[in-house]
């Protein structure tokens, strides 16, 4: 968390950096703080721009479109890796994005899966269009991918943070795919540069993980006696493990991942049952809601999560 870096620390940072910056009249006042504030920030924000030409880029990046006003971000990292200021202040490049994300970032721990889009990302990041097409097809010069380095890098150093605040507006808001394409590291290698470049160790790697065990029997148990009990007791904690599942399937919502076995987990398992196959949402019928084994292993299978007795 911090306040946002001075128009001229800004520049001057990415300079340090051994960028080239090209700045545009009026850069240092073009925002859109009037909509509300920026900061305190938290992390730097990597996009692709789904445009041709550095100079029809810089523009849209500066003006906008009729459909979203600029500046939609502090600087256009161009494919000669020359960094174009065009904004500062609150920009128009991240939208809504998951808390969770925000959280990890702030905490620069590794990223969750973004499945929300609640929280305000155009207070909390310095923002980088990347010129691409953004086709899958459209290469990523290799002096263009170290400039987004150096620029993240840039940002990061100056208000000591690590690598970990670097991120994709991918890993932010959810059905985003920038920045991709060929040549284009990624984010995990982006971020180990960027950790190499301020002296840091790169992340570790993730432990192997290690399949969480659900005990078809207690989860059979849960499911027929906590519905009935007040409030939300948890009788298996394994319930939580099947829950979220549930959720990546879009069957439940994610407030509901508690481990309580209520009638909410019932109707998603039931949901779950009719996508194998199974009919019927009456207790006793194929699709109740009660875990069968069945059912139970094809959502373990498509979940990393293995079935005991």
């Amino acid at each position: 968390m911090a306040a946002p870096l001075t128009a001229d620390g800004f520049v001057s940072a990415l300079r340090r950096e051994g960028l080239v910056v090209v700045e545009y009249d009026g850069w240092r006042t073009n925002n859109r703080n009037h909509k509300g504030p920026w900061g305190a920030v938290h992390g730097v924000m990597l996009h692709h721009t789904v445009t041709y030409g550095t100079r029809a880029t810089v523009d849209m990046c500066r003006y906008g479109h009729s459909a979203l006003p600029g500046p939609l971000c502090h600087g256009v990292i161009a494919k000669d890796g020359a960094v174009h200021l065009v904004g500062y202040g609150r920009a128009n490049h991240a939208g809504l994005g998951d808390p969770d994300v925000l959280g990890a970032v702030i905490a620069e721990r590794r990223l969750p899966h973004d499945d929300q889009a609640t929280v305000d990302g155009n207070r909390a990041f310095y923002g980088f269009e990347c010129e691409n097409l953004g086709d899958g097809e459209d290469p990523w010069p290799s002096v263009q991918v170290e400039a987004m380095e150096k620029a993240s890098a840039a940002v990061c150093r100056a208000h000591g943070w690590g690598a970990g605040s670097i991120l994709a507006h991918r890993e932010w808001q959810p059905g985003k795919p920038d920045p991709a394409g060929p040549g284009m590291p990624t984010m995990d290698v982006l971020r180990s540069r960027a950790a190499r470049r301020l002296g840091q160790l790169p992340p570790a790697p993730p432990p192997v993980p290690v399949k969480p065990v659900v005990s078809l029997s207690r989860l059979v148990k849960a499911a027929e006696a906590d519905r009935f009990r007040a409030g939300t007791p948890v009788s298996y904690a394994g319930t939580a493990i099947v829950e979220a599942a549930l959720v990546d399937e879009g069957l439940l919502a994610k407030r509901f991942l508690d481990g309580h076995y209520g009638w909410t987990t019932l109707e998603a398992m039931s949901a779950w049952q009719e996508r194998c196959g199974y009919r019927g949402r009456q207790l006793g019928q194929p699709a109740d809601g009660i875990p069968g084994r069945t059912s139970l292993t094809r959502l373990s299978l498509k979940h990393a999560f293995a079935i005991a007795a």
